[in-house]
């Protein structure tokens, strides 16, 4: 009996240190650095610079205007830009459009969007670590680390969980 309750406890303790050490592991690969970048605004052409939104939490959003699950979250985007805008937030949209910035302004205007879009350069996708489908996303805290990638549609509610872990 005896050796079975000291099998359990080793059982017990080597399960609480995975867990430890998983969850060190995913913090480790959170703290990667957000590339920087200067790109073009869609509204008016200005050069966007990412360091001009130091300290601030970003949630960075590669998409198209072409893109079905694109344009269902935008919607939620505005939302969370709306909510959470004057803590110190902000969703910078990136689009990976082709057809120019003129184009991409019309889309913006006609879905309201409340937050710069930007237009992608052929190497900014690679600089967060490739961009495979879109839509992807990263959340970005305010010492300017990328702490989640989102691949694909990002759920709402997820979206809203991080954040608000983030902006305590």
């Amino acid at each position: 009996m005896q050796i079975i309750k000291a099998s359990a406890a080793k059982t017990r303790l080597l399960t609480i240190a995975l867990i430890i050490f998983g969850l060190m592991i995913g913090i480790a690969q959170a703290a990667t650095k957000m590339p920087a970048f200067t790109l073009s605004s869609v509204k008016d052409g200005a050069l966007v610079k990412s360091s001009s939104y130091q300290g601030q939490v970003i949630l960075i959003n590669f998409f198209a205007t072409w893109c079905p699950p694109c344009r269902k979250e935008i919607p939620d985007f505005i939302k969370l830009q709306k909510e959470y805008g004057a803590r110190g937030f902000t969703v910078i949209g990136i689009s990976t459009d082709q057809g120019g910035a003129a184009q991409v302004e019309k889309f913006a205007q006609k879905m309201e969007i409340n937050y710069p879009v930007l237009l992608s350069e052929a190497k900014t996708p690679e600089a967060f670590g490739g961009i495979i489908g879109i839509p992807t996303s990263f959340l970005v805290n305010r010492e300017g680390n990328v702490v989640k990638r989102y691949d694909g549609y990002a759920d709402p509610q997820t979206l809203a969980n991080d954040l608000k872990a983030i902006l305590k």
